[in-house]
């Protein structure tokens, strides 16, 4: 099968297409570089630069290749950002997705796989949080997400158009061979943040807020490791392939662990007590969001197989290192 994969050269994205190549696949990556890497894309990937949003460019991309399925990473994903700036995450997160749909359907692809998120739920009712939820976002982020999901089930409903929504619940880790990972600089993902200041690399890390409702006053949430998180889009779209019906499915392992319990296994792991510094909240974090997982497992027969915080911990402390190395020799 003929893949485009949107965002390639991303932390995700760039295990997307390690897999799709193990499988037999033929991978095209579309990325416009902005917080991907080159280097990133394996050589027996077809590497393409541009924008998502060039309709022309890219509907002559999905003849040119044969394209029959397409894996849509490409995305704006930091949270506070998308509060600081809404407009820029409403353009890069759904207005973009609007074009690369429209040229999906001009293009008669049949296949989509999307890469949604938790925040699309906000503060949920309760944990954990399912997929039948009524979706309130609290961010920008979150709200740029749901109504890219919108206009995707609005386009299969209209055209002859089948897919898959994985709604992400907070991904970390990274490829256990050392391939890929969470590369992006001054990034603002927990574990990431955690094992750069374990290696001397930060001089501290902030908690932002110790007075949610939660165990321990910190923000509960569920860590899915970003390989078992790739094996749930090769499910995907094994599922599209063998004529399965559209699907919003959760993606996470339905465990939670607060940040300071995330904290506590970085320090465990490296064997560095590194220097915690206590914040006030950041706008638009919920308190707690774990995942309902189980439909996911019935409808996609997704079998996890990372589900352990410390192993986590390790494969992202290994990349870091290799990180480190590859930028400074």
């Amino acid at each position: 099968m003929n893949v485009l994969v949107t965002g390639g050269a991303g932390y995700i994205g760039s295990h997307m297409v390690l897999a799709l190549l193990e499988a037999g696949e033929r991978v095209v990556v579309l990325d416009d570089l902005s917080t991907g890497y080159r280097w990133a894309v394996p050589p027996d990937a077809t590497f393409v630069s541009g924008d998502i949003s060039d309709g022309p460019f890219v509907e002559r991309l999905l003849e040119e290749h044969r394209i029959e399925a397409i894996i849509h990473f490409a995305a704006r994903i930091v949270v506070p950002d998308s509060v600081a700036d809404p407009l820029h995450y409403y353009l890069a997160n759904t207005c973009k997705s609007r074009a690369l749909f429209e040229a999906a359907v001009h293009a008669g692809i049949r296949k989509i796989v999307f890469s949604s998120t938790a925040a699309v739920y906000g503060n949920p009712i309760s944990n954990p949080v399912g997929e039948d939820q009524t979706p309130m976002p609290v961010s920008p982020y979150g709200a740029s997400k749901l109504m890219s999901e919108w206009m995707l089930r609005d386009a299969a409903a209209a055209h002859d158009l089948n897919y898959v929504v994985l709604r992400y619940f907070n991904v970390a880790g990274a490829d256990p061979a050392g391939r890929s990972g969470q590369s992006t600089p001054n990034a603002t993902h927990l574990i990431k943040v955690a094992v750069q200041t374990a290696l001397g690399q930060r001089p501290a890390i902030e908690v932002f807020g110790t007075d949610y409702e939660t165990r321990d006053g910190t923000c509960v949430r569920d860590y899915i490791h970003v390989t078992d998180l790739i094996g749930a889009h090769m499910c995907a779209l094994r599922h599209l392939q063998n004529g399965g019906e559209n699907a919003v499915l959760n993606c996470g392992y339905g465990n939670g662990y607060s940040v300071l319990e995330v904290l506590d296994s970085v320090k465990r792991v490296s064997g560095v007590d590194f220097t915690v510094n206590l914040s006030p909240r950041r706008p638009g974090d919920p308190a707690k969001i774990v995942a309902q997982a189980d439909r996911i497992r019935r409808t996609l027969k997704w079998r996890p197989e990372h589900d352990n915080l410390d192993l986590i911990v390790q494969n992202a402390l290994d990349w870091e290192r290799r990180l480190h190395n590859r930028v400074h020799g």
